[in-house]
């Protein structure tokens, strides 16, 4: 089944941390650039971090310095470290393979709650 599956989220208190994990099935995962994007309630999807077939990364300036977004190929598996969290991070976190121009493959999220 071609699929991709986050996990990780919950509840947590600013400063703390959080690590997303998404595990991918059904396709050649090595080839693919993966992305992090979140939604906050009320709020349009965007991205947070993103990372190419060969390893290149890059980030929303709001998560620069405080979030890492790592690839293992041989797990297929795409994780998001995230540090220092604040409560403007709130939100469902969803996981994007990018199987072809055009076309994405996203999970059903997982939710993430900052707060004190």
């Amino acid at each position: 089944q071609v699929q991709v599956a986050e996990s990780g989220g919950g509840s947590v208190q600013p400063g703390e941390s959080l690590r997303l994990s998404c595990v991918a099935n059904g396709f050649p995962f090595r080839t693919k650039a993966m992305s992090w994007y979140r939604q906050a309630p009320g709020e349009e999807r965007v991205i947070v971090a993103g990372i190419s077939a060969d390893g290149s990364t890059n980030y929303a300036d709001s998560v620069k310095g405080r979030f890492t977004i790592s690839r293992d190929n041989a797990e297929s598996t795409v994780s998001l470290q995230m540090n220092n969290l604040k409560p403007e991070d709130t939100a469902k976190y969803y996981c994007y393979a990018h199987l072809r121009p055009g076309f994405n493959l996203v999970g059903q999220g997982t939710p993430v709650t900052v707060s004190s």
